[in-house]
């Protein structure tokens, strides 16, 4: 007996591989002995001829990733026993020192960050200020991403200022609120994880047209001055900008501070010792105070109010607001925006630490309970934001307490320190934001994904120049349909050969025949129609998909060939049988095939439908039932996977030295074949 599996001499008097013992009898009866799974060839057993029982064979090593997260290598199997309840015990109990130092570091990253994003979106600091309030109080109480932290994120700072110089600070607030209860509603309907359907080449070309924009309207405040508006006057006001800042003393102040903010913020991690732990955004907004003090110097600093009077709830003058096309539209931008780009930073949060992972439906309530509220208040919409989840994350934190806190942190200094904040000039905190800005950019993207698929580079860099060119919501529904032609082409993938045969023009297709390859089709199909000669044949028995359209236009060409007195042979597959079901090597598909003359109907093959995941010998924990077989007894007579057919199988025994309680792994196996 070699490989994995048993040989038996089936009626016929041919040797084939079988699901099945090789041995006489089935599970309880005598003289049956279970197989090993099936295992690669590298690692199929030997059994011993003399007694039928198996020797005894090794498990190849387990691929995949322990419940820790740790590659399964020898040293790092996860902790049993006494250790295991040890970790559970000390995972169980919070560092209320970590914490609280991790929440004072967010605190500092997010606070010129509320601030600067409010500043750009054209509304009061005091709504950033509140929003990162609400992002920390009321988000980050919610059990769904443990350590991702949401704020007024810069992404939506162009949107939002659109929104305002459109409809005003006031119906913000409007639009905030609806799009947090379409926020809750999509995640009580389980439809989180759907914003993970999306392609990522749409993603980062998404946040490329978030970025590129943000970057060029900040270079204006950056210099003390007004942005024109659209992102295109933007960057094309930039040479004229220039000019201006050149012969303006104080705006080539402001401007120089704008720039030391940007280069801090690209080289602080470089900075040896444990200086570099303090925020780069932090340690520019002290330099930007310490110079805009000095005399002489008169750069723009916020005009900072009190937090308690820019509350501003809407009231009905507002909400009659709802009946406009354009509100409707506002709102359903600012849910899908805000949802994905929140379900996308959890995703990239996930990755960046070992502790639990994110509830996508729960993180999608929790956001939407977020902007409700922040809507009630007239604050700037909340979305996870990268840069205060990473800075969690590096600062050790592990539990929700952290981002928490420093919600409580933001109010409090809102409350108790505002006339520090008129003292932080307007110039730094736009440079904060041309660094986020490059940040979601990330221009090194763009000839890595031109490395990797081109297509998809098409589709991210269209993306980007159509959000920059339009805007936000136009621009990603133009990437997602540029996304979903790629996939469907790319699903469409047939080879179609017509050629000449002594008498016959034969056509033969194969692959997936859809619409989109009609014009390949009808040309092939009018080419064997000009070859005039008295017969043709189509071959589609290699086509695995034919869809309406594809399968109209060659019966309608096959009627009007035989109208015009020619001989027509059709081959075509039946995609609906199971493999079981198969004719070998097409043969009776020959015979059967349409010449035009009056043919009896084959009679249905009843055929059983099985499932590889479950046909197994009992040793696996499968049914045990023998695979099914085609004419003549044989397993390979009728059907079943070729040899070269790969399949997979769940094997429940625990390995030898692992715990019980561990989950079982999906093992790669390989089936009919030596």
């Amino acid at each position: 007996m070699s490989g994995a599996h048993g040989r038996r001499t089936g009626a016929g008097g041919g040797a084939h591989r079988s699901h099945r013992n090789g041995r006489s009898g089935g599970p309880g009866l005598p003289g049956y002995v279970p197989d090993p799974p099936p295992y690669a060839p590298d690692y199929a057993p030997e059994f011993a001829p003399d007694n039928g029982a198996p020797t005894e064979w090794t498990a190849p090593e387990p691929l995949g990733r322990d419940p820790l997260g740790r590659d399964h290598a020898g040293q790092n199997h996860p902790p049993s026993g006494p250790e295991r309840s040890r970790t559970r015990a000390s995972a169980g109990r919070i560092d209320f020192g970590t914490e609280i130092t991790a929440s004072l570091v967010v605190f500092l990253v997010a606070l010129p960050l509320c601030i600067g994003v409010a500043v750009a979106s054209g509304v009061p600091a005091e709504l950033g200020i509140i929003s990162g309030v609400i992002g920390g109080l009321v988000v980050g109480a919610v059990r769904g991403s443990t350590l991702q932290v949401s704020g007024p994120a810069a992404g939506l700072a162009a949107l939002v200022a659109e929104t305002v110089m459109e409809f005003g600070v006031a119906m913000l607030g409007v639009i905030v609120l609806f799009s947090g209860l379409l926020q809750i509603v999509l995640g009580l309907v389980k439809l989180g994880r759907m914003f993970q359907a999306i392609s990522i080449a749409v993603v980062q070309g998404m946040l490329a047209g978030i970025g590129l924009p943000l970057m060029f309207s900040q270079l204006y405040p950056m210099s003390d001055a007004k942005a024109p508006g659209t992102p295109l006057d933007n960057m094309a006001g930039v040479p004229g900008l220039i000019a201006d800042t050149v012969t303006n003393p104080q705006a080539l102040i402001a401007a120089g501070l704008g720039i030391v903010t940007i280069v801090l913020s690209f080289v602080w991690k470089q900075v040896p010792g444990p200086v570099r732990k303090i925020p780069a955004a932090l340690v520019a907004v002290g330099i930007g105070i310490a110079v805009a003090s000095l005399p002489g110097v008169e750069v723009k600093t916020l005009q900072v109010g009190n937090l308690l009077a820019s509350v501003d709830v809407p009231g009905p003058e507002q909400l009659s607001g709802l009946a406009g096309a354009g509100v409707i539209t506002a709102i359903l931008t600012f849910t899908v925006i805000a949802s994905a780009e929140s379900l996308f930073t959890a995703a990239a949060v996930d990755r960046m630490h070992d502790g639990p992972r994110t509830r996508y439906n729960t993180e999608l309530i929790a956001q939407g309970a977020g902007n409700t509220v922040a809507g009630l208040l007239g604050a700037l919409p909340i979305t996870a934001v990268v840069a205060r989840s990473s800075a969690n994350v590096q600062a050790g934190a592990k539990t929700r307490l952290s981002r928490t806190l420093h919600g409580l942190w933001l109010l409090a200094f809102a409350l108790l320190l505002p006339q520090v904040l008129a003292l932080i000039p307007i110039s730094v905190l736009a440079g904060v934001l041309v660094h986020s800005g490059w940040k979601l950019f990330a221009p090194e993207q763009f000839p890595k994904m031109w490395r990797q698929d081109r297509g998809e580079f098409a589709v991210m860099t269209l993306t980007t120049l159509v959000i920059t060119a339009t805007a936000l919501l136009e621009g990603v529904l133009f990437g997602l349909a540029a996304g979903v032609v790629l996939a469907a082409l790319r699903m469409s993938q047939t080879v179609i050969r017509q050629h000449i045969e002594d008498d016959t023009a034969k056509v033969v297709m194969a692959g997936n025949a859809t619409f989109l390859r009609l014009p390949k089709l009808i040309d092939a199909l009018e080419g064997a129609a000009a070859s005039g000669k008295p017969r043709i044949r189509l071959d589609l028995l290699g086509v695995t998909h034919l869809d309406h359209a594809c399968r109209s236009q060659i019966e309608e060409f096959v009627a009007q060939q035989r109208g015009a007195g020619l001989r027509v042979e059709l081959l075509m597959p039946d995609l609906t049988k199971s493999p079981a079901a198969a004719e070998p090597n097409g043969a009776m598909a020959e015979e059967r095939a349409f010449t035009g003359a009056a043919q009896p109907e084959p009679e249905p093959v009843p055929t059983e439908v099985w499932d590889y995941a479950t046909v197994g010998t009992a040793a696996v924990g499968g049914t045990g039932r023998p695979m099914p077989t085609g004419a003549g007894g044989g397993a390979l007579a009728g059907g079943g996977p070729g040899p070269d057919a790969e399949w997979f199988y769940l094997d429940t025994r625990p390995m030898p030295g692992v715990p019980e309680d561990r989950p079982s792994l999906l093992r790669r196996g390989r089936d009919w074949g030596e």
